[in-house]
């Protein structure tokens, strides 16, 4: 069943688990990530850059280090770090193109009418704070969906994006790459025009790119992280 259009009179009972695990899709190494949420998700998560199929750009949070591995997934049904990416909070729910409602699909385990979850909808019919959180969830995603291209091309412009492979030793003997990337290169930073200084500050570009680049420091944490999780 395609997802529905939500409304407080078919779906008054209903309630939504908050669940993260590998039967929610949440066993990945990567998430997308959008501008807009780079200041919350650089606390936690080194902030990456790829190429798409038509040659566009968009950033990802790294998860983890191996395949369909996410640190930061706890057995207890949690996510264990100060901010989710958007992707993954909005769980079952999505935004309707065209008429912009709410949409849920009601065939995702964590849907239940009357269960244990989080009920959608007040008694009197108001909508419940849980509801109105994923409401403002997807307005992330809508919000990054429309910054990201012109960000994208502002630091282009500006030479900020290098590609590069990043080189690991994980301990014990074992490395990996994280290959086919970009990042904001430190150099690029520093050699910035006042010009372009004050072009890409204007438009919020110049702070996305410090945020960026700030996460990169994130990387030993997920090492620790990874050592801990594999008892290594």
């Amino acid at each position: 069943m395609p997802p529905v259009p939500l409304n407080n009179v078919d779906h008054h009972d209903l309630t939504v688990l908050v669940a993260h695990g590998q039967a929610h899709g949440d066993a990945v190494n990567q998430a997308l990530l959008f501008p807009n949420e780079f200041e919350a998700a650089q606390r936690d998560y080194p902030i990456l850059f790829r190429r798409d199929d038509r040659g566009g750009i968009y950033a990802v949070a790294l998860l983890g280090l191996d395949p369909d591995d996410n640190l930061f997934l706890g057995s207890d049904g949690g996510w264990h770090a100060s901010y989710v990416p958007a992707v993954r909070q909005r769980g079952p729910f999505l935004r309707d193109r065209e008429s912009g409602a709410v949409t849920l699909d009601l065939d995702d385990p964590r849907v239940s009418r009357g269960g244990d979850g989080n009920p959608l909808y007040l008694p009197q019919g108001g909508t419940a704070p849980y509801l109105a959180h994923v409401e403002t969830v997807l307005d992330v995603i809508h919000e990054g969906q429309q910054i990201n291209a012109p960000l994208f091309a502002a630091w282009q412009a500006a030479d900020l994006l290098r590609p590069t492979t990043i080189e690991l030793d994980l301990g014990d003997g074992q490395s990996c790459a994280i290959t086919d990337i970009l990042v904001v290169a430190d150099d690029a930073l520093d050699a910035l025009t006042a010009e372009q200084v004050a072009t890409l500050h204007a438009s919020g570009a110049l702070r996305a790119a410090f945020m960026a680049s700030a996460s990169l420091d994130n990387i030993p944490r997920l090492i620790d992280r990874r050592h801990q999780r594999h008892g290594n």
